[in-house]
C-alpha cells in the first residue's frame, strides 16, 4: 500500500503537459498562444514549429525570448465507495514558462537554435493524494469488521490519514539545425534536439488513524495492541480446548462431584473454578446450570465443546497475526527522489512555398528514447533504488501546416500534428494495481492508446503595418483507450480558444502576447475491484495560460 502511494506519485510527473501530446508541450512561443496553429510559421518561432521555413527570414541575426504563466487544475470525482470524500484537486503551477530562438540566417543557409520545456516544466501539489492513493487505506476498515464480532470495543467505523506529495518535472529541449534552400519554391531543415530530463519529487504518508468506539487511534499502535489481546484470546480458547486433558486427572476421585464441593474440599482452586466456569458460560450454560453440574458432566460438556475452541483458537491467532502484519504497513513513510536522464530526437522539415500567398510545412520529430537515473536521497519503502534506472520515452510528432497570406488584412494558417502514441510503452494501469496487484496479477491492464492528434486554425487580423490581433481554436484527441485512464494519469479531448496581439514596436523588434483557455471533456472511466461492486470515476481538467514576448533582429 505504502509503495503504491509513491508508485503513483512517480508516474503522475510524468503527465505535466500543458498543450500538445501525452508527453510533448507543443505550446513553445507567445504566437502560438494567440493563435494556436503555428505549424506553417515563416517567423522567429519556426525554429520550433516549421524550422525549414527559416530561409524565408531575412538575412542576419533574429532572436526571441518567451515566457508563459500555466494554471491547470485536475479534478476527480470517484465512485469508490469506501473513501472518505470522493472529490479530489491536484494544482499544478508554472510561473515561468520559457522559451527562446536565435536563427543566423545568409543567402541560402540558416542556422537555429531552441530552448524550452519540451515536455513539463511544473511542480504540482497534491494536499490529500488522490483516490488511488487513498483506496488502499479506506479498504483497512471494511477488513477490520471482524473484530466486532470478538467484542464490540474493536469495532472499527472509519479512518483519516495525510497524504502529501508534491514534485516537479522538467524536459528541457536544446534544439540546433540547420536549413537549406535548393530553391526559391523549397527549403530543407534537419537538426537534433538534445533533452536533459530531471524530476524531483517528495512524498509522506503520515498519522494514518482508525476510528473506533467514536475515538481516532494511531493505526499502527491500535493495531499492536489489539493484536495483543487478541493473542491473549486466543491463548484462553486454546485453555479451554485442552480443558478435556486437564480434568481427566480428576474424574477417578471426583467425577460425580460439583465445582462447589471441589473447591469446598480443595481439590481445586478458585481460580481453577473461575477458568472452568467461564469457559461453560461461553458454551452458553447459565451459572445455576453450572451450579448443578458434577465433574463428569462437565468433562463431557467440554469434550463435546473442545474442537469448536480450537477452531476459535486457530482463527484467533491467524487474525492476530494478521494484525501484526498490518500494523508496520500503517507507520509513517516518507520518500525524496530525484532522477535525471537524457535523449537525443532527430528532427527532419520541408517547407515549400508555391508562390508569395500560400506555404505549406512539414516537420517529423523521431521517437525520442530517455532513461531516467534515480537518485535518491531518503527512501523508506526501497522503492527507488539509488542507480536504478526507468524508461520514459517521447514518441514521435509529424506536423503539417498550412499558411495563407493572399490578403494585407488577414493571415491564416492550418496546422495538423499527429501523436505516434501507439509505439509507445506507457506501463501498466496504476488504478489496477492498486486493486488487483495482491489479489489477481492477470487483470491488471497495460495502458494503451492510439494515435492521437491535433488540428488548430489561426487568423491574424492586420490593423496597420505594426499592429494585429489574432484568434485561433486548437482541437485535440490523443486516442487514448479505456485502459489508459485513471487518477494518477488521464488524457481528456479538450478545446482551446486563444487570442493575442501583436505589436512591431520598430522594424526590428516585435511584442507579441496571448492567452488561451483549455477546455476539457469530463470523462467517465469504469473500474472493477475485488472488494465492491465496479464503479466510475469522473475526470477533469482546466488549464489558463498567459504568454508574452520580444524578437528582434540585426540585419
Amino acid at each position: 500500500m505504502r509503495k503504491l502511494f509513491f508508485l503513483l506519485a512517480l508516474f503522475m510527473l510524468s503527465n505535466f503537459t500543458y498543450a500538445g501530446g501525452l508527453l510533448t508541450n507543443t505550446n513553445q512561443s507567445a504566437q502560438f498562444i494567440r493563435m494556436m496553429s503555428r505549424n506553417a510559421s515563416l517567423d522567429i518561432d519556426a525554429v520550433y514549429f516549421n524550422p525549414a521555413g527559416l530561409i524565408k527570414l531575412e538575412d542576419g541575426w533574429h532572436f526571441a525570448a518567451y515566457s508563459q504563466t500555466i494554471f491547470q487544475d485536475k479534478t476527480v470525482e470517484s465512485g469508490f465507495p469506501l473513501l472518505n470524500d470522493p472529490n479530489y484537486l491536484g494544482k499544478v503551477s508554472v510561473p515561468v514558462f520559457p522559451t527562446a530562438y536565435a536563427v543566423y540566417k545568409m543567402d541560402k543557409w540558416a542556422f537555429s537554435f531552441g530552448f524550452g520545456p519540451n515536455a513539463g516544466g511544473g511542480s504540482a501539489e497534491f494536499e490529500r493524494g488522490l483516490s488511488s492513493f487513498e483506496i488502499p487505506i479506506s479498504k483497512v476498515v471494511p477488513g477490520l469488521a471482524g473484530l466486532s464480532q470478538i467484542s464490540p470495543s474493536m469495532n472499527v467505523t472509519g479512518y483519516d490519514a495525510d497524504l502529501y506529495f508534491t514534485g516537479s518535472s522538467i524536459f528541457w529541449g536544446f534544439q540546433l539545425g540547420a536549413t537549406y534552400e535548393i530553391n526559391e519554391m523549397l527549403s530543407v531543415y534537419g537538426g537534433v534536439r538534445y533533452m536533459p530530463a530531471k524530476n524531483v519529487y517528495e512524498g509522506s504518508i503520515r498519522n494514518v488513524q482508525l476510528e473506533v468506539g467514536e475515538s481516532m487511534y494511531p493505526a499502527s499502535t491500535w493495531l499492536t495492541q489489539t493484536a495483543t489481546t487478541v493473542s491473549g484470546l486466543a491463548a484462553g480458547a486454546t485453555t479451554f480446548a485442552n480443558m478435556p486433558t486437564t480434568l481427566q486427572p480428576y474424574l477417578s476421585t471426583g467425577g460425580s462431584f460439583t465445582l462447589a464441593q471441589l473447591e469446598g474440599a480443595g481439590a481445586i482452586s478458585t481460580v481453577q473454578r473461575t477458568g472452568i466456569e467461564t469457559g461453560l458460560k461461553l458454551m452458553s450454560l447459565n451459572q445455576d446450570q453450572i451450579n448443578a453440574m458434577n465433574l463428569n458432566q462437565i468433562h463431557g460438556a467440554y469434550v463435546q465443546a473442545s474442537p469448536t475452541f480450537q477452531q476459535q483458537a486457530a482463527l484467533l491467532n491467524g487474525t492476530a497475526g494478521k494484525l501484526n502484519e498490518t500494523a508496520p504497513q500503517l507507520e509513517d513513510r516518507e520518500v525524496d527522489t530525484e532522477q535525471t536522464g537524457a535523449g537525443i530526437t532527430p528532427i527532419i522539415g520541408v517547407n515549400i512555398s508555391p508562390n508569395d500567398e500560400w506555404n505549406i510545412a512539414v516537420k517529423y520529430e523521431h521517437k525520442t528514447y530517455l532513461n531516467l537515473t534515480n537518485n535518491t536521497t531518503v527512501d523508506d519503502l526501497g522503492l527507488f533504488p539509488d542507480g536504478a534506472e526507468s524508461a520514459s520515452d517521447v514518441p514521435g510528432i509529424l506536423g503539417i501546416g498550412v499558411g495563407y497570406k493572399g490578403l494585407d488584412w488577414l493571415e491564416a494558417q492550418v496546422s495538423y500534428t499527429h501523436y505516434f502514441n501507439k509505439n509507445v510503452d506507457w506501463g501498466m494501469n496504476v488504478r489496477d494495481l492498486s486493486s488487483w496487484q495482491d489479489v489477481d496479477p492477470s487483470k491488471i491492464r497495460r495502458r494503451e492508446s492510439n494515435n492521437g492528434y491535433e488540428i488548430g486554425l489561426g487568423l491574424q487580423f492586420n490593423l496597420s503595418e505594426n499592429f494585429a490581433v489574432s484568434v485561433g481554436g486548437l482541437y485535440g484527441d490523443m486516442g487514448i483507450l479505456p485502459s489508459y485512464q485513471s487518477d494518477f494519469s488521464y488524457s481528456n479531448s479538450s478545446f482551446t480558444p486563444g487570442a493575442g496581439l501583436m505589436w512591431k514596436i520598430t522594424d526590428k523588434v516585435t511584442f507579441d502576447a496571448g492567452v488561451s483557455n483549455t477546455f476539457y471533456k469530463d470523462d467517465t472511466v469504469n473500474f472493477a475491484d475485488p472488494d465492491v461492486p465496479s464503479y466510475d470515476d469522473v475526470y477533469g481538467k482546466t488549464t489558463l495560460s498567459f504568454a508574452a514576448g520580444l524578437s528582434f533582429s540585426i540585419f
